[in-house]
């Protein structure tokens, strides 16, 4: 039996109350999803500024009754004190995921995105500082490595950042080392590096990659690809994800007052990716014959990522279930049901 197997076991027999940030969005709707399952007690807090409403309506739709009478919905904004200190009351897990992402909306409105992910992080760190919650998991980035070169990517080493979101990002690293050493309030820090799958939005200016290349795809329409195609990123399939969050924040003490890499350690070309979601769709009977346009290098990317996992492996017990060709396989049956629904 593996660490998650187990700890699923143990949560099952014990359940415990969670508060997932960012509730409505992508990664926090597969966190509630996986939570619910386990029957788990669960307060979301969202503003829906990028979650959906529908996401949360798929969700229901998902589990029992039974298990949807155990959520607890907040609308409010991590920028507000008070919805933070409200959202944390009697909780034992943060799971904090709430945050503006996108290097280039931050590079178009920097200001935002600061108010968002270096006050709002705060807030929210305070406030479960405050209730003393019994651990504090949030989304980190692997954009805070910059422009450090090496390959593959250790947590250890990070380089100067090249967007204000990686600032943004680096930022709620400081704080969360500030607040060990200075109120012992141990917490764990994820760098998620390019994660995809079930109820990423593929629609709007700052959608990521996958989502929005599959959209394309199903609706025939043009495909871009920034710069010559061969920049390479460590794609992470979102159960990857939901098992890192769960095994962060019920690890021991002696794991805290880290950072870890949430990835599968492989490195995916741009190309590559292209023609992996294009013969996905093609097999699960979605014609696909676009053929992709290449333009100039997009501001603020770094050229190659790729994560080592070794220390999630040896600290938390991490063991990846999904590379990316077992990962584009699950996200596209999803996408097709979607959108082709719509």
């Amino acid at each position: 039996m593996t660490k998650y197997e187990q700890i699923q076991k143990d949560l099952l027999t014990a359940p415990k109350t969670w508060l997932v940030t960012g509730v409505a969005g992508f990664i926090g709707s597969n966190l509630l999803e996986k939570l619910l399952k386990l029957n788990q007690t669960v307060v979301g807090l969202d503003n829906f500024e990028t979650g959906h409403q529908h996401n949360l309506d798929e969700v229901k739709t998902l589990v029992t009754d039974a298990q949807w009478d155990r959520f607890t919905f907040i609308e409010g904004d991590i920028r507000d004190s008070k919805a933070c200190q409200q959202a944390v009351q009697g909780v034992d897990y943060v799971l904090h995921q709430a945050a503006l992402g996108s290097v280039p909306r931050s590079i178009a409105d920097p200001l935002t995105t600061n108010a968002a992910n270096i006050t709002g992080f705060l807030n929210m760190l305070d406030a479960a500082r405050q209730e003393e919650v019994k651990s504090f998991t949030y989304a980190a980035s692997s954009s805070t490595y910059g422009d450090h070169p090496a390959l593959p990517k250790v947590e250890e080493n990070i380089g100067n950042p090249l967007s204000p979101y990686a600032v943004t990002k680096y930022v709620n690293e400081l704080y969360a080392g500030v607040y060990s050493r200075t109120y012992g309030f141990k917490t764990i820090g994820l760098r998620y590096f390019n994660v995809f799958g079930r109820r990423q939005d593929p629609n709007g200016a700052y959608a990521a990659v996958i989502p929005k290349w599959t959209a394309a795809m199903i609706n025939g329409e043009d495909v871009f690809i920034n710069g010559d195609g061969e920049t390479s990123r460590d794609f992470c399939y979102i159960d990857n994800v939901v098992q890192m969050n769960i095994l962060a924040a019920t690890a021991k003490d002696e794991a805290k007052d880290e950072v870890y890499n949430v990835a599968v350690g492989d490195r995916t070309t741009l190309n590559d990716l292209f023609y992996a979601i294009k013969n996905a769709l093609n097999e699960n009977g979605v014609e696909a014959n676009t053929d992709p346009i290449y333009r100039d290098y997009r501001v603020g990317d770094v050229r190659h990522s790729q994560a080592d996992i070794s220390k999630a492996v040896s600290k938390l017990g991490y063991k990846y279930e999904y590379r990316i060709k077992d990962g584009i396989s699950q996200a596209m049956i999803w996408y097709i049901n979607a959108l082709i629904k719509e």
